[in-house]
């Protein structure tokens, strides 16, 4: 009979860029059982809501997580809106699209950089965020800020990106994808990779349906949902479809990640394409009274975001539901039957965000 034991992993791990820590219940090797903690670095965001006005409180949204800042904003921002009812500026919602899709685009790049730290291909890794710095570069320049962009606010956009910035904007995004196609290719076909990603930490399309994994998680075991096809903002004037993969493992995962870079380059040609001209922003009346539900894809998957107001300047409620938070019962599952070595691998594919979960 095997003797069990019990491995701590986390909340600090060489591999881990947020203090997530587990319970590894072992027998030799393998990993039989994974018991969660979480909690470590509650910080109080929600409850700020009671102190700081409902248009401060965006500030605050935003820095819920550094990674996802833009569409935690803009999350916070829609409900905030759909409660006031207040319409917002048809320029304003495509510039959200595309800031929204660089944001993707920064998230998915450290993604793939901090794994293929975790395997030891540290050249791969330098290289990726190489890049990623290029692309904060091109979000200072349109937005002013760099991982934390302050853009956008209740009513709409604080700036306006002129005609001669976007043409500047797609001519660098160009060469920055082609860059990215040569990452692709060595994430998709490298043998080493391939070694360390292929059949590990399967997740079955029923399973994944189950216990309510979201984005690229969910994606990379084939189901096609995205939260983006609701329409919210300007998407549902682009032409795209949800990005899948049938194998359900950690490189499942990884190549839908890569790909959705590609359509993140597509969906922001589009939208330069197709952004009218007007104003960014629309005067907010009044003070939000009622409840509102948003739904929005985040580069981690689903985030949903309830807002209550009682006329006032402050909410009486505002709550966050994150794609982390999601993804930790699949994460628990695909965890079982693992080899201990492959443990930091496996929790790096559902691209964990602690601060996220623990608001």
């Amino acid at each position: 009979m095997s003797r069990r034991t019990i491995i701590p992993f986390g909340p600090q791990h060489p591999v881990l860029p947020e203090p997530i820590h587990l319970d590894l219940v072992m027998e030799d090797e393998k990993v039989v059982e994974a018991i969660p903690s979480i909690g470590f670095i509650h910080r109080g965001l929600e409850k700020m809501a009671e102190k700081k006005d409902f248009q401060e409180m965006a500030y605050i949204a935003e820095r819920i997580c550094g990674i996802c800042s833009f569409i935690h904003s803009m999350g916070y921002c829609q409900a905030i809106e759909a409660v006031l009812r207040l319409e917002i500026p048809r320029r304003a919602e495509f510039l959200r699209v595309i800031w929204g899709e660089m944001s993707r685009i920064h998230s998915h790049l450290l993604w793939l950089g901090l794994t293929a730290d975790a395997f030891g291909f540290e050249s791969l890794f330098m290289h990726t965020w190489r890049l990623r710095e290029k692309l904060l570069d091109l979000i200072e320049e349109t937005s002013g800020g760099r991982v934390i962009f302050g853009v956008c606010k209740v009513g709409g956009v604080r700036r306006d990106v002129d005609a001669e910035a976007l043409d500047r904007l797609l001519a660098a995004l160009a060469d920055l994808e082609a860059d990215c196609r040569e990452i692709a290719a060595v994430f998709a076909r490298d043998a080493s990779v391939q070694r360390r990603l292929s059949g590990i930490g399967v997740l079955p399309k029923e399973e994944a349906l189950r216990l309510g994994a979201v984005g690229p998680t969910l994606r990379g075991s084939g189901v096609p949902s995205d939260s983006r096809r609701l329409g919210y903002a300007a998407y549902d004037a682009l032409d795209w479809a949800p990005v899948t993969e049938e194998a359900g493992d950690c490189r499942a995962r990884c190549l839908v990640r890569m790909r959705e870079i590609a359509q993140s380059f597509d969906l922001i040609r589009q939208a330069v394409a197709k952004i009218p001209e007007g104003p960014v922003s629309a005067k907010v009346v009044g003070a939000p009274r009622g409840e509102y539900f948003a739904r929005l894809e985040q580069p981690r998957g689903e985030v949903v975001y309830y807002v209550k107001g009682n006329g006032t300047k402050h909410l009486e409620r505002f709550r966050v539901r994150t794609p982390t938070f999601a993804n930790l019962p699949p994460l628990l599952k695909i965890l079982q039957g693992c080899e201990l070595p492959d443990v930091p691998i496996i929790v790096l594919t559902i691209d964990p965000c602690i601060s996220c979960a623990e608001r």
